[in-house]
């Protein structure tokens, strides 16, 4: 049976970080199971889980403060267990664009927890339209809508919290 160990890292982004640190986790014959990585602003991070044997987690997880010297990255992480499923959630896609302004993370995310809907997975992020120099916001994010809810009823209450607030936004399943 696997084991698990969550690991987060920030740094100074420079070439070859993804590639030494990989290297570290497959030397102590762990596996990168789910990982995701990003640049931001002049910081790299990454958030993965490895898997491995009990002997195998427990020799990375005492060598990490070595790498985090070694490789000029702050690491942080924790033991976890598998996920377990969860047939009781439908996953949708929620894509969402608007014009730049602070609130707009914080109100999406509040729209779905506050109905009881998991976000499974967020990312975001910002660049200035072509023609016209605005700043533009995107936000991608995966859902788990409990199968007791309506989903026209969601989409319907989403859709017409988006165009209050002047988001372009889709919904659709999640396709694997």
């Amino acid at each position: 049976m696997d084991n698990y160990l969550v690991i987060s890292a920030v740094g100074q982004d420079r070439p070859g970080i993804v590639n030494e640190l990989s290297r570290a986790i497959l030397e102590y014959g762990c596996n990168i199971v789910d990982s995701r990585m990003t640049v931001l602003g002049g910081e790299f991070a990454i958030i993965l889980m490895a898997s491995g044997h009990w002997n195998q987690i427990a020799k990375l997880e005492s060598a990490l403060p070595k790498f985090e010297a070694n490789l000029g990255l702050t690491l942080n992480y924790k033991r976890t267990g598998a996920r377990k499923a969860q047939p009781d959630l439908i996953p949708y896609d929620i894509e969402v664009v608007a014009i730049d302004h602070p609130g707009i993370v914080h109100q999406l995310t509040n729209f779905f927890s506050s109905r009881h809907i998991n976000i499974e997975d967020l990312s975001t992020s910002s660049y200035y339209a072509a023609h016209t120099g605005a700043k533009m916001f995107t936000l991608n994010m995966i859902v788990g809508i409990p199968s007791s809810m309506s989903i026209a009823d969601i989409r319907e209450l989403f859709f017409t919290f988006c165009d209050d607030l002047n988001l372009d936004a889709t919904m659709q399943p999640h396709k694997a």
